[in-house]
């Protein structure tokens, strides 16, 4: 099944089991998508528990459109908007100073936010039919490799996902590079799709690693 054969009836359904605070997991650009509403808590919670993935880790979400960046980010600098011009949709997720919409339980009440728009439709119709960002932690128990296939995704999750969006396996098959811009000097947190390398040659200057906590 490629992602061409996604039906409106299956994105009907993931919308209508995200509307209700139910979890889906979804096929994105780099892997598969373990997704919620980011407003309702129950949801969230949930992602937490079916991932048991640590309290203490943010959960990223995804974007359709540049400007929900005003909607999810106090401060966006002009380097985030030049790289995003750059770069999405695609792998590059960037780390930025949190709105107040974003929940305390989506940024484990850190101060930022990592977000990206990806490069794949099925995503983009998942969250223009929610009307909001989605989740878009990777569907995996926290550890574990990043599943491709909806059917990897059925191997480390099994039934705990209230629907799967079957997209077949994802293009890019790795992991975002995820880019800190919250402080004064960009930091690499995670080399992914996006080479760090050609990162530099975009900004101008080496980038320090930052560790992901």
């Amino acid at each position: 099944m490629s992602k061409q054969t996604v039906t409106e009836q299956q994105i009907k359904i993931a919308i209508a089991v995200l509307k209700k605070g139910g979890i889906i997991a979804y096929p994105t650009d780099t892997v598969y998508g373990l997704g919620a509403d980011p407003l309702n808590k129950h949801a969230v919670d949930k992602i937490y528990g079916v991932k048991k993935r640590p309290r203490s880790l943010a959960l990223p979400l995804l974007l359709a459109d540049k400007s929900d960046l005003l909607k999810v980010a106090s401060v966006v600098p002009g380097i985030a908007w030049k790289l995003a011009e750059r770069f999405w949709p695609g792998g590059l997720t960037l780390v930025l100073k949190k709105s107040t919409w974003v929940p305390d339980t989506v940024s484990a009440s850190g101060d930022t936010v990592a977000v990206r728009i990806p490069d794949h439709p099925v995503t983009i119709a998942l969250i223009r039919g929610l009307g909001s960002p989605i989740v878009g932690t990777s569907a995996n128990l926290s550890g574990n490799p990043s599943p491709v296939t909806a059917a990897e995704v059925r191997e480390q999750l099994g039934t705990e996902v209230d629907f799967i969006v079957d997209g077949g396996r994802c293009p890019g098959g790795v992991e975002s590079t995820v880019l800190d811009i919250s402080g004064e000097t960009p930091a690499l947190v995670r080399e992914g799709a996006v080479p760090g390398k050609e990162l530099e040659k975009f900004l101008g200057s080496t980038l320090p690693e930052k560790q992901d906590d």
